[in-house]
């Protein structure tokens, strides 16, 4: 897939807001600080995209782009730590589980984790939060770029260990790193698979 458009739709902060629209979505989330911004960025070719910030919680609401006028990127605000008080930290749970549960055109979740960090709690909970709920997911690793090959499977395969042990099929996982562009195809064409299958399914319902 080849990005050719993409276009800041509507920030907000409540799903039944989001864009009346049968096109897929495809959300991306993480801790805070885990480099979503820059991988958004990375994935359009466009450097101003998404806010980048060195103070981690730069996104605070739902963000909508339109993608060559055929899916929607959803950018999600980050989990975990950031400076914010406990009552607007519990606002954005409960925003960003309200979109999970209730958003009918969520096509996958892009969970992002820290190529260079451990398997944390927050990440595992939110995963499996997901895995409950029967919410498609894709794991990216980011930040490939700043450590060995060898510590980035080391992590890898920390994170299968810990899933492996209450999930029976592991989730795909993608190797991805901004300044290399690592795993840029990969990510954009699981997103082309999983739009012609929808497209397909569609098809199929209306002609049975």
């Amino acid at each position: 897939m080849e990005i050719k458009t993409a276009t800041f739709v509507i920030s907000n902060s409540d799903y039944r807001k989001c864009p009346d629209t049968p096109l897929p979505e495809y959300a991306f989330i993480g801790r805070s600080n885990v480099g979503k911004s820059s991988l958004i960025n990375m994935l359009t070719h466009n450097k101003s995209l998404a806010k980048t910030s060195v103070k981690p919680g730069k996104t605070q609401l739902i963000n909508h782009f339109i993608i060559n006028n055929q899916w929607y990127l959803v950018d999600l605000p980050g989990y975990g730590y950031a400076r914010i008080s406990k009552t607007s930290r519990s606002q954005w749970q409960r925003m960003i589980t309200d979109y999970m549960l209730h958003r009918p055109n969520l096509a996958n979740v892009f969970v992002l984790i820290d190529s260079r960090i451990p398997p944390q709690k927050i990440d595992i909970d939110f995963i499996n939060f997901l895995g409950t709920n029967g919410i498609p997911l894709i794991l990216i690793f980011t930040k490939t770029d700043k450590q060995k090959q060898s510590e980035t499977a080391a992590t890898v395969n920390g994170m299968k260990r810990t899933l492996g042990e209450t999930w029976e099929e592991l989730p795909e996982m993608i190797l991805t790193s901004a300044v290399t562009r690592q795993g840029r195809d990969h990510v954009l064409d699981r997103i082309d698979q999983i739009n012609r299958l929808m497209a397909q399914n569609t098809a199929q319902s209306n002609n049975p």
